[in-house]
């Protein structure tokens, strides 16, 4: 794997990133911020959000999205593979990255949909981030995680 730091010149890798893996929660939901992003949109969201990008033999697979909040803390914005390269261990790998390229961390949030026991597992199992909060985010209810140390 390969990691890349995203410029406004990715907006539409992102894109096609973004709507891969998030496709379906756009279905489900009737509603997902992450898709359907338009290039401008996008290129704001890599100027506010930091994005690394996974390449698997040149090809775009994955994308961790992350912004800096000071001494140490961090917000994960986003974490998406592309629908079809889910199951390889690129979530992981995309987290075990920005942990090694961020060794100041000291604590680190995020939210995921309440009923996405995957990645509730994902994040509380692979790497100890533990529930800290619940909240309505529109159509859908969210949990807030964090890890610390």
């Amino acid at each position: 794997m390969i990691y890349k730091s995203a410029d406004i010149s990715d907006a539409d890798i992102l894109i096609d990133i973004y709507n891969s893996a998030f496709y379906d929660d756009y279905i489900r939901y009737g509603h997902c911020p992450a898709y359907g992003h338009s290039r401008e949109s996008m290129e704001q969201s890599i100027r506010d959000y930091p994005k690394t990008i996974a390449y698997d033999n040149e090809r775009a697979v994955g994308v961790i999205s992350v912004k800096t909040e000071g001494a140490g803390k961090y917000y994960i914005g986003c974490l998406a593979v592309k629908k079809e390269e889910q199951g390889r261990g690129i979530g992981t790998l995309l987290m075990k990255h920005f942990l090694s390229e961020h060794p100041d961390w000291k604590e680190i949030t995020l939210v995921t949909p309440k009923d996405k026991e995957q990645n509730i597992s994902f994040y509380t199992e692979r790497f100890g981030f533990k529930i800290t909060g619940e909240e309505d985010d529109g159509a859908v209810t969210v949990l807030w995680f964090k890890l610390s140390r």
